[in-house]
């Protein structure tokens, strides 16, 4: 067997009050219904308590919430929570409000009406968790009201911090800014003022967990990893020869788990919409998912699926986080993501009810000459990523030394992202949210990797595929029998 007990890089060691700590449990009973927390969590709580900095990578289902809700409900002023998805936000949100809990969110969706509510609550100190994306953080009506010096805010959490790292440098510029909000923050309030940051995330390698740090600024936290290994989850890699061929490959799966809820998942908005209309005329409930759609189409994807009036859901990325649905039977990628932090993401939403669940990549063979369709989606993405440095080059040479976001903005389209992935090549230094500073002489630091050798080594290797996972999140076994899962493909055959 892999190892599955906790591993921390920083063990906790001082002790919050006692009498803190008999309310935590008491809540924790009151609130949650719970006896007792779970390892790590305890520790996880104890280091929030004491304000310190925090990155916890802790498995989907492991109580990551929980962790960073007690301590806000424990404690005086606002927690801001930064999401990356409504639903996410609102499941959370509904949840501690069924509790009777002051937990609010606000978004691109909330009407005006919630909105101004909201902001009034927040003026008179009456939240305690504030839900919201990175994007809405840094507007200018919220963030003009964080900063008001009156206004106590006990700290800062990153739920699924690895949004960071994949999103940060392209598609979620904002994600960058965020090291620059504490330091602006904290202006205008005393001087002992402390806002911490914690960090959570059910995925993040050692690359994964140095951009997160470098990029927020975590000042000496303590540091939280527990293994991703999952003795329910049974994973298995197909090559294939044709596109055809892939085809045929996802639907001999799904037949072999006939009438089960799935998640297929692709890589682009189109591959979605046409695999799900292929999927429909094999006779399957299906639907397709992906960020064009509207916020209302979202919504009600995720809803029939939850309620298996759809029985697979073709999707982008954009698709899981949020949505727990613990009978999840099984995973598919008809195409595989360029990172194994995203692929242990994404299997990672299947089996959560501890049942035995499956896990599915399709890849073209290796050297691409008889299905090229793995080798073409991959350029294409180089492709993109390069065009973004391109772009990035050409500006750092037509913008000031320093200036503006907004001024950016107005003169050159795309260039929030331009000036995101100067930031990660360590060109550009965030003054505080709003206003950037071009440097020479610092390297490259906290670069978002676009792919991997892990992946590539997890779906052609023949060794244990779980123990290439682990190796990858830097988890070695301590005996030989620890380095078979016996729940691979590779393992089964060669039992």
């Amino acid at each position: 067997m892999l190892p599955l007990r906790a591993s921390r890089e920083t063990i906790v060691t001082a002790s919050t009050s006692s009498s803190a700590w008999a309310i935590a449990q008491a809540r924790l009973k009151e609130i949650w219904g719970y006896s007792d927390f779970r390892p790590p969590q305890d520790t996880v709580i104890q280091a929030l308590l004491q304000r310190q900095d925090a990155l916890i990578v802790m498995p989907t289902g492991g109580g990551k919430s929980l962790c960073f809700q007690l301590p806000a409900l424990m404690q005086q002023g606002v927690t801001l929570v930064v999401s990356p998805l409504v639903a996410l936000m609102e499941n959370q949100v509904k949840e501690l409000r069924d509790r009777r809990l002051p937990a609010t969110t606000l978004h691109s969706e909330v009407p005006k009406s919630e909105r101004y509510r909201v902001l009034t609550a927040l003026d008179r100190q009456q939240l305690r968790l504030l839900y919201l994306s990175p994007e809405t953080l840094l507007s200018p009506p919220v963030w003009q009201r964080l900063c008001q010096p009156d206004l106590t805010i006990n700290g800062l959490v990153l739920d699924e911090a690895h949004c960071l790292v994949q999103w940060g440098e392209t598609f979620r510029p904002a994600y960058r800014r965020l090291g620059a909000a504490r330091q602006a923050l904290q202006q205008g309030r005393p001087d002992d003022t402390q806002i911490p940051i914690a960090a959570f995330t059910a995925t993040a390698d050692p690359t994964a967990q140095r951009v997160i740090r470098e990029v927020l600024k975590l000042r000496s936290p303590q540091v939280f990893c527990l293994s991703p290994y999952r003795t329910n989850l049974h994973l298995a890699v197909q090559t294939v020869w044709t596109p055809r061929g892939r085809q045929q490959g996802l639907l001999k799966f799904i037949r072999q788990h006939r009438g089960q809820t799935g998640l297929v998942y692709v890589r682009t908005r189109r591959d979605s919409v046409e695999l799900a209309r292929w999927l429909q005329e094999q006779g399957y409930r299906t639907a397709s998912y992906h960020a064009g759609l509207s916020a209302r189409d979202r919504r009600q994807c995720e809803q029939a699926w939850l309620q298996n009036q759809v029985q697979i859901v073709v999707a982008t990325n954009a698709f899981g986080m949020g949505v727990n649905k613990p009978d999840l039977r099984w995973v598919a990628h008809y195409h595989v993501p360029p990172l194994l932090t995203e692929y242990v993401q994404e299997i990672g939403r299947a089996g959560r009810d501890g049942k035995p669940a499956h896990a599915l990549s399709l890849v073209s063979e290796r050297s691409g000459l008889l299905d090229s369709t793995d080798r073409q989606r991959s350029r294409f993405f180089r492709d993109q990523a390069h065009k973004i440095r391109q772009q990035a080059m050409r500006l750092s040479q037509q913008i000031p030394p320093k200036g503006s976001l907004p001024a950016v903005q107005e003169e050159f389209k795309d260039g929030a992202i331009a000036l995101s992935y100067l930031h990660s090549q360590g060109q550009l230094e965030w003054l505080d949210p709003f206003h950037y500073r071009l440097v020479s002489s610092r390297p490259p630091a906290s670069a978002t990797p676009q792919s991997d050798d892990g992946m590539t080594a997890f779906l052609y290797s023949r060794h244990c595929r779980w123990q290439l996972i682990m190796q990858q999140f830097g988890f070695r076994p301590k005996t030989a029998k620890q380095s078979r899962c016996g729940h691979c493909d590779n393992c089964r055959q060669l039992a």
